[in-house]
């Protein structure tokens, strides 16, 4: 009678399994069957924005069904992130979310009301994009050496601009491996910024390649140095920050894909999936580089665990710096 029972257990797990693996395959065949809304925490025409509506528009194409994007900008996305994480968690709700809006945010306000572990589910990494030292072409300084040369002899005497919370915190990681003082002057978005920049209101600037390349490339700016791990393909000649002495330096912007805890796990992966699949297309990839990203084909796990990483490493760097943005 025991091992009668056993077997019976036996059969009834295998079919279970069955089942599950059957209605796995199902919701993946059968997924999206209707429109899937793109939720975008910033205001149309940024950077982010627009690889998400190069990225709908490939996912329309594969699905057969539209995917929209919804901006929700302003509120330092926070409103973005929320209604992405109060929507049903059916899979017709996708966050593109950025090393802003997660990373930067759960290190930075302390009464963030959401949590990436515990209200989203990692989906797929979608690109990076290099940070890079930049300088007003009458500058004084060509490399990092010249610039910290130039910062440790006058102490707080330097300034630089950036044009947002992601890139202050890269500047003060920044200040405190290379133990320099220079004074930050924040803008509301990179286009101030520039401005500055490109005007010789200010001689330096920490800021993200997509809103610098054509003035890097028309000589109205120098890149000091990348702080990438790798050159960018784009400004092969710029050396990143181990390059000039400061190994272990990293600061990239990056996006990717989230949806709501209690996603099905079949949805995830189809989602996944299929967005690799268009970001290794060579006119995706070519889409990016003109805006001065990479795409990301990290797999999810490697993916999710970098998510970790950085949160871990921006709250350390706000602690560290006394940096208090948000009340």
């Amino acid at each position: 009678m025991k091992r009668f029972l056993q077997v019976l257990n036996a059969g009834a797990l295998a079919l279970l399994s069955l089942t599950s693996a059957q209605s796995a395959a199902q919701t993946q065949a059968t997924y999206p069957n209707k429109t899937v809304r793109l939720v975008v925490p910033f205001p149309a025409g940024q950077a982010t924005d627009i690889i998400a509506r190069l990225l709908a528009e490939r996912l329309t194409q594969r699905w057969g069904q539209p995917v929209f994007v919804d901006n929700k900008g302003g509120g330092a996305s926070i409103p973005g992130m929320l209604v992405g994480k109060e929507a049903p968690p059916d899979g017709y709700t996708i966050t593109f979310a950025s090393s802003t809006t997660t990373a930067v945010n759960e290190a930075l306000y302390p009464k963030l009301p959401y949590n990436m572990q515990r209200d989203f589910v990692p989906v797929a990494g979608v690109f990076t994009q290099p940070w890079l030292i930049l300088a007003n072409p009458s500058a004084p300084y060509n490399n990092l050496k010249e610039l910290i040369d130039a910062a440790r002899q006058a102490p707080g005497k330097l300034t630089w601009g950036y044009g947002a919370n992601a890139l202050e915190l890269a500047a003060e990681l920044f200040k405190q491996r290379a133990q320099i003082d220079i004074t930050g002057v924040s803008y509301k978005g990179s286009g101030p910024a520039m401005n500055d920049l490109l005007g010789g209101h200010i001689m330096l600037a920490v800021d993200t390649m997509a809103s610098s390349l054509p003035h890097i490339q028309a000589g109205k700016l120098k890149a000091i140095a990348s702080l990438s791990s790798e050159r960018a393909s784009q400004l092969p000649e710029v050396q990143t920050i181990a390059e000039q002495g400061y190994p272990g330096f990293v600061g990239v912007g990056w996006a990717g894909l989230f949806m709501p805890k209690g996603t099905a796990p079949a949805i995830v992966k189809k989602v996944s999936n299929d967005v690799h699949q268009i970001l290794n297309e060579a006119s995706v990839q070519q889409a990016l580089a003109q805006r001065g990203s990479t795409p990301d084909l990290r797999p999810l796990p490697e993916w999710s665990a970098f998510v970790s990483a950085e949160t871990l490493k921006w709250a350390e760097v706000i602690k560290k710096g006394n940096i208090k943005l948000a009340e």
